[in-house]
């Protein structure tokens, strides 16, 4: 279980904790002649015949707004529709204890408002991780402490992070990114669950899942979403940008406890999901749509086989590092003598992407990433390509070294 001295409201913000929500007009009335939020009442000015446009034509004089078929008309601020819905998915008790968010960035933003005292707080991130963590902190006036991943696995260091969290009481978010971007890797569920039971920390731990579908789950690894009705301290955030393959949309979801949800959800604006994006994030959850979602994670996790594979058995290539659990790979460049080199690997980069128009993410600058090209899983097609233009440069560049 979570701490026992673990006490929700001595974590959140003083002011956050009294806020008095913002209520909106759509928090009270659906139905009926809508003259209440100053919304126009002649439409839309887009035409929904269009076929451009794949939303559903308003019917006349249709007002109940549940049809979402009204443009004009402002989105459900809770979204009670769509976290019904991936509350089923996920396995979910309840869709109380939920967020939705413009990504998972808005969900990340929000955490750090809610409970980091600007100026006085501190968040614990563990590098190599997501750069939008450290970004957030900045923008929200947050201190950063940095506990690297043991390596080579990109593993948690556990006694380090309980060590930080014992002598800094001012860090109140530990953020774990499981799978890691740009790791691969997903934490072991037992370091997760060290963290939560620290007796020594009060605050609250975010498990970022963003690729939480392409790992072939066992006992030690896989989602801890589920956990969140036994640890209340847990927030874990998601997102149909991957797996859905939704990533214009940007829906983001937080799963946490009911009470943390509330907090974070009279906190957020009041409209910050679009109605154009609820359709669209409901239809991704239907029968149909996560049968072929399934479908499309099983070919990545084929291709990204026979990717390692053919990576690995080429001269100027060293370890694809890390376990490999995302739509990604991060491949190691090395030189002639067989060590991993960021200079040989950035000229990769910068000459698939400005000569072969074949675009890969450069990551040689990252803790325990030396020589690293982070590399998504394409399509069977762009695969082929991909190989044959990275062969390419890795013979252009080997004589530079």
């Amino acid at each position: 279980m979570a701490p026992s001295n673990f006490n929700l409201k001595d974590v959140v913000r003083p002011n956050i904790w009294a806020l008095d929500p913002y209520r909106c007009a759509r928090d009270d009335y659906w139905e009926g002649i809508l003259i209440d939020a100053n919304e126009n009442g002649f439409g839309t000015c887009i035409n929904l015949d269009d076929s451009e446009i794949s939303l559903p034509k308003p019917k006349p004089n249709d007002k109940d707004m549940n049809s979402d078929t009204h443009i004009e008309r402002y989105p459900d601020p809770r979204q009670l529709d769509f976290k019904t819905l991936f509350a089923k998915f996920r396995g979910l008790s309840s869709p109380n204890g939920m967020f939705v968010g413009v990504g998972s960035d808005e969900s990340i933003d929000i955490i750090m408002r809610v409970f980091g005292v600007p100026g006085k707080d501190k968040i614990l991130v563990t590098p190599p991780t997501y750069g939008m963590y450290s970004v957030c902190a900045a923008t929200n006036d947050l201190g950063v402490v940095k506990v690297p991943l043991l390596l080579p696995n990109f593993q948690l260091d556990v006694p380090k992070v309980k060590e930080a969290l014992k002598n800094d009481p001012s860090i109140k978010l530990v953020l774990l990114c499981s799978p890691g971007n740009p790791t691969g890797s997903c934490i072991t569920k037992n370091d997760i669950r060290e963290i939560l039971e620290f007796e020594d920390f009060k605050g609250i731990v975010v498990v970022d899942e963003a690729y939480i579908d392409f790992v072939e789950e066992n006992e030690s690894k896989g989602s801890v979403a589920t956990w969140v009705n036994k640890y209340p301290n847990l927030i874990v955030t998601q997102t149909l940008s991957k797996s859905f393959g939704l990533a214009g949309i940007r829906c983001g979801i937080a799963i946490t406890s009911d009470e943390i949800a509330a907090i974070i959800n009279k906190t957020k604006a009041p409209y910050n999901v679009s109605t154009p994006a609820s359709l669209i994030a409901r239809k991704a959850l239907s029968d149909e749509s996560i049968a072929k979602m399934k479908e499309n994670i099983g070919k990545i996790i084929e291709e990204r086989t026979k990717l390692i594979n053919t990576f690995k058995s080429l001269d100027g290539v060293g370890e694809i590092l890390g376990t490999n659990d995302g739509n990604f790979i991060l491949v190691q460049v090395v030189n002639k003598n067989g060590v991993p080199s960021s200079n040989r690997a950035n000229k990769i980069y910068k000459g698939m992407a400005n000569n072969e128009k074949v675009v890969v993410r450069y990551r040689g600058n990252e803790y325990g990433c030396q020589g690293g090209l982070r590399i998504t899983i394409g399509n069977v097609e762009d695969n082929v390509v991909l190989v044959e233009k990275f062969k390419k440069l890795l013979n252009e560049t080997i004589d530079e070294e």
